[in-house]
């Protein structure tokens, strides 16, 4: 590489590097957060090196060689100005052949986004909001160890737009998150997860049937963790009931990023995804 910079795939015992920098950038990752995206595709996270120096790093996930979803796209702030964070970039562009390409990236990129053929599709916003319990919620929702763990996948897939089982895995048994589902006549009608992240908790994702289904989990998941805690939700803009849910809790808008497609656009469900699992991850 130019200017003497190395890029290698990331092992597992490094991914704390694009985690602690994506904490100093104020993105408020999960505790667990490292095992559960490795798991995603191991071959899926760069590191650059300048002088045996950690400088930026970027993932490129990879979903069955159709779908590749891009993330942590950070330089250490040491190392800014100097043409490194381009050089990963075009090399985790050319490191996948997949025909789609998706990120969602803060709104002040999306120029530099644009410019490599990324196109937006839609608006996501996260929310903050302080956690409150809901005892009226509790008898209505099951742990996922209750039902199949095929048929969560499946559910899981129609909203991301393609399977995820690994990942998906990883995510549920993360020791700090709380997975809980809503289920009539044995069909999913909610679908959430809730982590302990540096500061408070993310509810991601959270997949609804509808409104009201959508909110009993809501609920629900806010009463695995202590009450008057901070949590965050990222919905997708063009969902209006999601956008209604968290107005009618008082949550608050913080951050914003655009989903942006290169190539061809996922044709989700954006009316049943009240919370996105990562704007790392898809």
């Amino acid at each position: 590489m130019k200017n003497g910079l190395k890029i290698v795939k990331l092992p597992p015992q490094l991914m704390h590097i694009p985690i602690s920098w994506a904490k100093a950038e104020g993105w408020n990752p999960g505790l667990e957060d490292a095992l559960s995206f490795y798991a995603a595709d191991n071959n899926g996270f760069l590191l650059a090196y300048y002088d045996d120096t950690p400088v930026a790093c970027i993932s490129i996930v990879d979903y069955a060689g159709l779908f590749a979803f891009l993330g942590f796209y950070i330089v250490e702030p040491r190392f800014r100005g100097q043409g490194f964070g381009r050089q990963i970039w075009d090399f985790a562009l050319q490191h996948t052949k997949c025909p789609v390409i998706g990120l969602d990236g803060v709104l002040a990129q999306q120029d530099f986004y644009r410019r490599s053929g990324f196109e937006l599709a839609h608006r996501n916003i996260r929310y903050q909001g302080i956690s409150e319990p809901s005892p009226d919620a509790e008898n209505v929702v099951i742990c996922p160890r209750d039902m199949h763990y095929e048929r969560l996948c499946d559910y899981d897939a129609k909203h991301f737009g393609l399977p995820r089982s690994s990942f998906l895995q990883a995510w549920l048994l993360q020791k700090n998150a709380r997975t809980r589902i809503i289920l009539q006549d044995s069909r999913i009608l909610a679908f959430g997860v809730i982590r302990e992240c540096f500061e408070g908790y993310k509810i991601g994702p959270l997949f609804a049937e509808h409104y009201a289904a959508a909110e009993l989990m809501f609920k629900a998941l806010q009463n695995t963790v202590p009450a008057d805690t901070k949590f965050w939700l990222d919905i997708p803009q063009p969902n209006q009931d999601a956008l209604k849910l968290v107005e009618a809790h008082a949550m608050q808008p913080v951050f914003e990023t655009a989903r942006m497609y290169r190539g061809k656009a996922l044709n989700l469900p954006l009316k049943q995804i009240y919370g996105i699992t990562s704007f790392e991850l898809g």
